[in-house]
């Protein structure tokens, strides 16, 4: 990738800077300055998250916020309140006090002598997340944002709940929360106070997945912070970006369909990453399309980035499965509304083991899924890491009811969410159902399109499920990931479906038996018509960045990812290891500028038995070390799930160490009720 080292403006970075709130706590933010910014006052652009400006994401921001400085724009890294060196104490995700606490700094950052009163903000995940819902607020200055893999329902997508199905990655997610919250601030920035916050912290801070798993429904807690309450609420400017490997991208259609105010998307085949920088590619310039953003509306320049179709997404095309891929073949595409005009769906019925333009008579399949389905489904979201994409499908195929269309004799493109009704019935009032699409070659390879999962309790919505009555019958819909895709010519269309989808969800706790009656059930395809225009699109411009920290990597972590059986037990267990990738695969890295040694590693570790969904145990153990000359302290934290008939529990230990020696223990130990789960 091409490095900028030098910019049309010289580039002045403000390490620290303390911007006062309203209740009197003072936020931490490092700021990037062309060097004559008071002289000729310039927007800023805002990026406010909990993850640490001053260590963690320093090799992130670097690049990013100088490029901007680099092209006119003040550049601010906002630590939220009681995270990296801000002071207070954060309580959980996305509460009030984060948005009065952006409101606060937007009106800070108008205030200064080098902005010239306009303001952006951005970011990817919590911080795009943040830069909706401060945008549904409404502050004066907040002209545009460009949110990155963030979305507009906290329970719909995001990383709790998933069609009503509790995700692992509640816990896996929960637990790199709970273990970020436990650290100190740097003394350097704190001063002799630091290690009263760090106490603070460690003493207030809360079992989130624990938290999180005591609202199953969608109710008033997951609609605080879901801009889908009211769209209209947001009239600033939106770029919406994400990527189809990336577990909001649902969010992008919502929001394109949604929002009333000036909007724009891109999705390309990206997991929860940078487009200049993700993979699969292709990567992007993305820096330059944000910085002609920017142009547009935080300075009025005509850059012609509205004049362009409004939604941009990559096409798919097939690729064997394989851990790892640089490039994801397929080519762009463009709509100018979502969703898009020209398609239209195409029907196939469920009959016997098959997918027909017509249905046959009526008949009836069943399926009872081992545990141990969904093996090869890879990460709720990826980060592009060996591993984490979906495999070779036909694993989980051969435990699954499938059906198939005949080969295309022509290619087939659709775009949208796929839509599968079913005429079926349980056996248990209980039951998860878990649908796949997938390209079938003809050699018999099988990979995973899109997919979705329904908790049949939460059939007719999400706020109030209700018990199935076995045997009897239901006519339910399945609403799949939006997805961009072509199937070749001679390829098959593959439905499959289960009743389980471990290590993603969490298993129903009784083996459920699914029967499909056939003939009435259905699959929606979302097909589109090739267009001209497709073909007219300007390209991206190649990837490029700012200068990034100079750092050295001490020791190196592996990443592992593994599948084990045990044949006496007929126990399965999944278990990853790795850093947090932060530092191109380190888990021990110096950070020359700052003199800052800083390292953090997470195995996850899942068992299940073949047939016994109560054996299901989930389990992090995290280790995070900071330390310069003899300042030194080690976070550790350990965090369980498992599950009888009617309640998970929830197990967690939080260690704290300086110098050495263990200075705090804390254990929690939670039973939860299931709650139709």
């Amino acid at each position: 990738m091409k490095v900028i080292e030098s910019f049309r403006e010289d580039v002045r970075v403000i390490e620290n800077v303390w911007i006062p709130m309203s209740d009197g706590v003072r936020l931490a933010a490092r700021i990037w300055l062309p060097a004559d910014a008071e002289d000729n006052p310039v927007p800023a652009i805002l990026e406010y998250m909990p993850y640490r400006k001053r260590d963690f994401t320093r090799l992130r921001d670097e690049p990013l916020h100088h490029y901007f400085a680099g092209h006119g724009y003040a550049g601010i890294r906002l630590d939220v309140r009681g995270t990296g060196d801000s002071e207070g104490i954060l309580k959980d995700e996305y509460l009030a006090q984060e948005q009065d606490d952006a409101v606060d700094a937007i009106d800070w950052l108008t205030r200064q002598p080098w902005c010239d009163g306009n303001v952006g903000m951005m970011g990817l995940s919590w911080s795009g997340f943040n830069s909706l819902q401060v945008a549904a607020r409404r502050p004066p200055a907040l002209k545009a944002i460009i949110t990155m893999c963030s979305t507009d329902d906290r329970y719909a997508d995001d990383a709790h709940y998933k069609g009503g199905c509790l995700l692992n990655e509640n816990l896996v997610w929960g637990s790199a929360f709970f273990s970020l919250n436990a650290y100190p601030p740097d003394p350097e920035i704190a001063g002799e106070g630091w290690r009263d916050q760090w106490l603070a912290r460690l003493e207030h801070n809360r079992l989130f997945p624990a938290l999180w798993m005591r609202h199953p429904t969608r109710d008033d807690y997951w609609k605080h912070g879901s801009v889908c309450e009211d769209y209209a609420a947001i009239e600033c400017a939106v770029y919406a970006v994400g990527g189809w490997a990336d577990g909001y991208v649902n969010a992008i259609p919502r929001l394109m369909q949604g929002l009333t105010a000036p909007k724009k998307a891109l999705i390309g085949p990206w997991p929860h990453a940078f487009p200049h920088a993700a993979v699969p590619g292709p990567r992007i310039g993305f820096f330059q399309e944000a910085v002609r953003w920017w142009d547009y509306w935080l300075k009025g320049e005509n850059t012609g980035i509205m004049d362009e179709p409004a939604i941009r997404v990559w096409l798919e095309d097939w690729i064997m499965p394989a851990p790892y891929h640089d490039e994801r073949p397929g080519r762009w595409v463009a709509e100018d509304v979502w969703p898009p005009p020209g398609v239209e769906p195409r029907r196939l019925y469920l009959n016997v083991q098959s997918l027909g333009e017509r249905p046959d008579p009526p008949d009836v399949v069943r399926v009872r899924s081992p545990q141990t389905t969904g093996l090869r489904g890879g990460d709720f979201y990826g980060y592009g890491a060996d591993g984490d994409a979906p495999l070779d499908q036909r694993a989980d195929d051969g435990k699954s009811l499938v059906f198939d269309a005949d080969p295309l004799a022509q290619p087939l493109e659709i775009l949208g969410a796929p839509m599968v009704t079913l005429d079926l019935s349980v056996d248990r009032p209980v039951a998860n159902l878990v649908v796949r699409l997938n390209d079938v070659t003809p050699d018999g390879a099988s990979g995973r399109v899109t997919y979705g999962v329904l908790n049949l309790t939460h059939r007719d919505g999400h706020e109030e499920p209700q018990p199935l009555e076995p045997g009897r019958r239901y006519r339910v819909t399945v609403r799949l990931n939006d997805i961009g895709y072509s199937f070749r010519a001679g390829h098959t269309i593959r439905l499959a479906v289960s009743s389980t989808y471990w290590p993603m969800i969490w298993p129903a706790p009784e083996p459920v038996e699914i029967t499909i009656y056939t003939g009435n059930s259905e699959l929606l395809l979302p097909v589109r018509p090739p267009r001209p225009e497709d073909d007219m699109l300007t390209p991206f411009a190649a990837p490029e960045r700012g200068p990034e920290p100079d750092y050295t990597a001490l020791e190196m972590a592996p990443a592992q990812r593994m599948i084990e059986l045990d044949l006496t037990t007929n126990e399965v267990v999944y278990t990853t290891y790795g850093d947090g990738g932060d530092f191109g695969g380190a888990a021990l890295t110096e950070i020359t500028d700052i003199g800052l040694t800083v390292g953090y590693t997470m195995r996850k570790i899942l068992r299940i038995a073949e047939h016994d969904p109560l054996t299901a145990r989930a389990r992090t153990e995290q280790k995070t070390v900071m330390r310069r000359g003899d300042w030194a302290v080690r976070v550790e934290c350990q965090v369980e799930v498992s599950a009888d008939a009617g309640r998970f529990r929830v197990e967690a230990v939080l260690e704290a160490f300086e110098r050495g020696e263990r200075i705090l223990r804390r254990e929690w130990d939670e039973h939860i009720p299931r709650r139709l789960l």
